[in-house]
């Protein structure tokens, strides 16, 4: 009978919530300065360096397509290193990133920026700090996890509102120079100084493995490639609709018949969605098997794009799509995580993590433009009903995952 290793459900360190405070607040910095400001911003750049908005978010596009390229390889740097030594270096990398898009003139300066912030943050952001978790608790960091990311959800309603106050006293390149000089100040020394010194938990040797699962009881031969698969798909799919959602949100619900208050009124629903699901995870989901978890959050994204399509102008409906949709991504952060963790093991676990996040990222930079052009095209039905069935995708190969996990405990 093979069984499958569980997460250590015991009690973290009283020191290991130094770790995930300081971990979380550089979580909500890097998020912040690095990913949400550029929203806020990005107007305010496509006029002051004279070209069209395709050039803007091309820019940030490509950007995301090299973070998804370097992110397996910026993982083996993680396990090799240990989280402390790169995550420092990746924060002082990472000011200098924000710095020279603060300088860029041109196309070409411009383009390179982007493209190095986005490669820097696998080092900084929430892969790199899952690992950093990983390396400290092994196989019992499901907790921290759930801990991190619940202070994660924080940095979109923190920056959005930060970076657009900072719009009134200064220009979009003042404000990624003070984004620069705060991001090193604040998270160079938490880094530095609190984090695992060296990754031993993720260098440990694998061991020989069976069949279908290692003596440790992670999976092993033909069934960790059939994990990884489906992980991978889902993980991509999620992807593509989420970063669809992030750009095109408030289009697809003025389209559906709701006016732009009650559309932003639903878009800022999503964020505290989001939060209350990773609470309700930390706080009642220790016995709960991650790949439930997995599946179950899975599921709530397509249900939620079911009850949009057919709102047409119901605000309960599209209430009720809000919440399920930020309640599916705030689960879906933890997951990511707690996954890998539960089935592979901490061994090689940065490593693993980058060549997860590699095809999702790389589809996710592709995401808005794509779905620009199909709703132009297809229209606004068949755009829905595209997201429907990508989501419903991802949510059967979760299904399948755990079902795949039930028989290997079986």
């Amino acid at each position: 009978m093979t069984t499958l290793a569980t997460s250590d459900t015991s009690p973290a360190p009283a020191a290991g919530i130094g770790l995930i405070l300081a971990l979380g607040v550089t979580q909500v910095a890097g998020y912040g300065a690095l990913y949400y400001a550029f929203a806020v911003l990005a107007p305010g750049m496509t006029k002051s360096l004279g070209w069209a908005p395709e050039w803007t978010y091309g820019g940030f596009a490509l950007g995301l397509l090299a973070g998804g390229l370097a992110a397996p390889f910026a993982g083996r740097l993680i396990d090799r290193y240990g989280t402390r030594r790169m995550m420092s270096i990746g924060s002082v990398l990472a000011s200098l990133s924000l710095f020279a898009l603060s300088r860029a003139e041109g196309l070409v300066s411009y383009y390179a920026a982007m493209i190095a912030l986005e490669v820097v943050s696998t080092l900084v952001l929430y892969d790199a700090a899952f690992t950093a978790l990983t390396q400290a608790h092994g196989a019992g960091a499901r907790r921290a996890i759930s801990k991190l990311t619940l202070i994660g959800g924080f940095a979109s309603t923190l920056f959005w509102p930060l970076t657009t106050a900072l719009l009134v006293q200064a220009d979009w390149r003042t404000i990624y120079q003070i984004y620069a000089l705060g991001y090193l100040v604040l998270a160079l020394p938490l880094h530095a100084f609190l984090l695992p010194r060296s990754g031993a938990a993720s260098l440990a040797k694998p061991a020989r493995p069976s069949e279908t699962s290692k003596p440790d009881g992670y999976l092993a031969g033909p069934a960790r490639q059939r994990a990884f698969v489906l992980l991978a798909i889902a993980f991509s799919l999620q992807g593509f609709v989420i970063s669809t959602m992030s750009v095109h949100m408030l289009t697809l619900l003025q389209g559906l018949g709701f006016s732009a208050a009650l559309a932003v009124t639903f878009g800022a629903m999503v964020g505290p969605s989001q939060v209350t699901g990773r609470l309700i995870e930390m706080l009642f989901g220790t016995n709960v098997p991650p790949v439930t978890t997995a599946w179950v959050s899975g599921a709530l994204m397509p249900l939620g794009f079911i009850l949009l399509a057919f709102a047409s102008g119901t605000a309960a409906l599209a209430g009720l799509f809000a919440i399920a949709y930020g309640i599916s991504m705030g689960l879906s952060s933890i997951v990511r995580g707690t996954v890998p963790l539960q089935l592979f093991g901490p061994a090689g676990y940065g490593a693993m993590l980058g060549k997860l996040s590699a095809p999702g990222l790389a589809i996710r930079a592709a995401a808005p433009l794509a779905f620009a052009v199909m709703l132009e095209r297809a229209g606004l039905a068949a755009s829905t009903v595209v997201l429907v069935a990508l989501s419903a995708a991802a949510a059967l190969a979760l299904l399948m995952l755990a079902r795949d996990v039930g028989r290997a405990r079986s």
